[in-house]
């Protein structure tokens, strides 16, 4: 992944809350300033980051700006984790099998203790 502006529009964590937001469905800017509370300018800021790295799409309806979430840039995320979340999951695997190896004999399901 490449795409330095798209690094750089997910390390701040309003836009990643943004983002987030946005995952539950598109929004007007008003609905983002309240549910974020941030100031509208502040709000206005973030959703340009996210608007250049191509993270959100906007739409005018009437005179309200709707944002919407624009699936393309995390699915180039995700192709591009892939890899690393394999790397995890090995290593996950490894420790699970290492603990169930050293774990004492317990009984699953113990007597209550009164």
């Amino acid at each position: 992944m490449s795409d330095p502006a798209l690094w750089t529009a997910l390390a701040d964590p309003h836009r990643r809350a943004i983002v987030a937001l946005l995952l539950e469905r598109p929004r007007p800017v008003g609905e983002i300033v309240e549910a974020c509370g941030l100031s509208q300018p502040s709000t206005s800021k973030h959703l340009k980051v996210l608007r250049e790295a191509g993270l959100v799409r906007v739409r005018q309806e009437a005179q309200r700006r709707v944002y919407a979430l624009d699936p393309a840039p995390i699915a180039r995320l995700d192709i591009w984790l892939a890899p690393y979340r394999e790397l995890w999951n090995r290593s996950l695997d490894a420790l699970g099998s290492r603990l169930d190896e050293t774990a004492p004999d317990t009984p699953e399901d113990p007597a209550p203790k009164d």
